[in-house]
């Protein structure tokens, strides 16, 4: 018997400046489905989550709206929370960078680094906006990348090439604030001796916790050589001040990532968990980060240079997904693609189509994936509405009419073909648990329904629908009475497996068998007899909700 396994499982945390949309939820849908999988086949799994608070943009938007950054933070919280609750994002913590776990943590590890002598301070020529009389964070300087030439990058890293540099490396610098042309100013800035990192870096970076394409991606930087890492951040700033250092703050890079520490800190209070026990050096439990590819260097690099040398333990695993594109293009705002999950939500409602949808396209790969409008349309109503739900739509009126809602257990099925289907199904459990720990989604799904399309090509060459024209087919265990049970047995069987893709429709799903939920892949082997009234689990996706949903992301 398989030992069951303790794993705390985190997202990236979504910065508290705008709307979840789209393109978040690829990664949050990912998880959540890895997640909801790890659940189900027994294992011990937390999954907790932040949102991002800190820096300049959070700053100069509260500014704007007139409120206190504190305020723009609960107020952009409690949107957050509602998206990730409607998309059923179960997370067992969704916290805020801006608490007191993050500043006791934060302000620890520092001192920790200070101790093992990996911070010191450097004066440094910054940018500087004479007009706000502010010195400029990396994402509010735009210029020509100094690497690849490409117009209007911002001031950590190109979006063309994917280089990293410093902001007073970038050509014909612009503030994008003012717009005016920043001065250079010096200052004193607190550093993380990364580059003496390099051989605790090489090592761990290809000692398998990252996929191979992520790894090989970081030897380019390693070729480059590490920088060290520049930590600190000038007044006016909203953040938390450094200790000991007056007008100095930490940079939004170094207390979000702890805010996954800080966010756990405060399931385990609550929950009265051990905290070390998944933290601390040496710790046996499993820590699994899900990110875009385009924070990997922060992940890859600072994160466990950061902890390893804190004290604490580093991941084990680091998935990487590569990004979101609608018809093939970049999310646009002009185009009405950029959609928010709220819009979709009240036009769309359904989250399943969405959750099933990225599915059918995630694997384990940096690949981005395309949201095609047309294909969501036809796929959704094709695979679920017009195969997976087609199951019970088509045979348990039968079982209603003429059997009193009483379907033949699996075992009892004597109908060869029927006994066979049921236990060809149930074979398949290793491969879907396989499947879905490796994230290899978009075969799993090719491999479900194609068991779907057999549910359905066996109903439709039985025809039970003929058979129960016959009087004698309408007694027990009659072959139509058979039939129809191996369709509904088999239906449970691929509900089960399909419970972490979409939890709303399974849920009903369950209550249609008399079942609270489907809580383990091993209720696959459950003794089901009876079944409630059918009623419709799914409607059809209509274009007119898509094209509503596209004109209230225009501008």
């Amino acid at each position: 018997m398989k030992s069951m396994r303790k794993i705390l499982v985190t997202s990236a945390l979504p910065y508290a400046n705008g709307s979840i949309h789209l393109g978040h939820l690829v990664e949050y849908i990912q998880t959540d489905i890895w997640c909801r999988h790890q659940r189900l086949a027994g294992n011990d799994l937390y999954y907790v989550c932040a949102d991002d608070t800190h820096g300049t943009p959070v700053m100069l938007r509260a500014e704007k709206e007139n409120i206190t950054p504190e305020q723009l933070v609960d107020m952009v919280h409690k949107e957050h929370s509602q998206d990730f609750s409607d998309f059923n994002i179960s997370f067992d913590n969704f916290y805020s960078t801006n608490s007191i776990e993050n500043k006791v943590l934060s302000e620890s590890i520092y001192k920790a680094l200070v101790k093992n002598n990996k911070i010191e301070m450097k004066e440094i020529e910054q940018f500087y906006d004479s007009q706000k009389e502010m010195f400029l964070p990396d994402r509010f300087i735009k210029g020509q990348c100094p690497k690849c030439k490409a117009m209007d990058q911002y001031g950590d890293s190109c979006e063309s090439c994917g280089s990293t540099y410093n902001p007073t490396e970038l050509i014909n610098a612009y503030s994008v604030i003012s717009g005016t042309t920043p001065i250079k100013k010096k200052t004193d800035h607190f550093f993380f001796k990364l580059s003496e990192c390099e051989e605790f870096l090489d090592a761990w970076t290809n000692s398998g916790t990252l996929q191979v394409e992520a790894s090989n991606k970081l030897k380019e930087w390693f070729k480059a050589g590490l920088s060290d890492w520049d930590i600190s951040r000038d007044a006016p700033y909203f953040g938390f001040e450094i200790p000991d250092a007056p007008g100095k703050f930490f940079y939004v890079w170094l207390d979000a990532p702890i805010g996954y520490m800080a966010s756990f800190k405060k399931l385990a209070d609550d929950r009265n968990l051990s905290f070390d026990e998944y933290w601390k050096e040496g710790s046996e439990t499993e820590l699994i980060h899900f990110i875009g590819k385009d924070i990997l260097y922060f992940h890859a690099l600072f994160w466990p240079a950061t902890l390893s040398f804190s004290g604490y333990r580093t991941p084990t695993k680091i998935y990487a997904h590569g990004f979101l594109t609608v018809n093939n293009e970049k999310m646009s705002k002009s185009r009405g693609t950029f959609v928010t999950a709220r819009s979709y939500l009240d036009t769309i409602k359904n989250p399943d189509y969405l959750r099933y949808y990225y599915f059918s396209k995630l694997n384990d790969s940096m690949e981005d994936i395309d949201l095609n409008l047309d294909d969501f349309l036809a796929k959704v109503n094709s695979d679920l509405v017009g195969k997976f739900i087609n199951i019970p739509s088509r045979t348990s009126g039968f079982i209603t009419k003429y059997f009193s809602n009483t379907i033949i257990s699996a075992e009892k099925i004597t109908h060869t073909e029927s006994h066979e289907l049921i236990n060809e199904l149930l074979a398949i459990k290793e491969e879907v648990v396989g499947l879905y720990e490796a994230r290899q989604f978009s075969k799993l799904n090719r491999l479900l329904m194609s068991f779907t399309e057999r549910v359905n090509e066996y109903v439709n060459r039985l025809a039970p629908w003929i058979l129960a024209k016959n009087e004698a087919e309408q007694v027990s265990m009659s072959p139509l009475h058979q039939i129809c049970s191996a369709a509904l047995q088999s239906f449970r069987i691929l509900s089960i497996y399909y419970a972490p893709v979409m939890p709303n429709l399974t849920s009903k799903i369950a209550s249609f068998y008399g079942e609270s939920d489907f809580k383990s892949i091993n209720l696959i082997h459950k003794d089901i007899v009876t079944i409630s009234q059918y009623t419709h689990l799914m409607t059809r996706l209509e274009q007119i909700s898509i094209d509503e949903m596209l004109s209230q992301n225009s501008n």
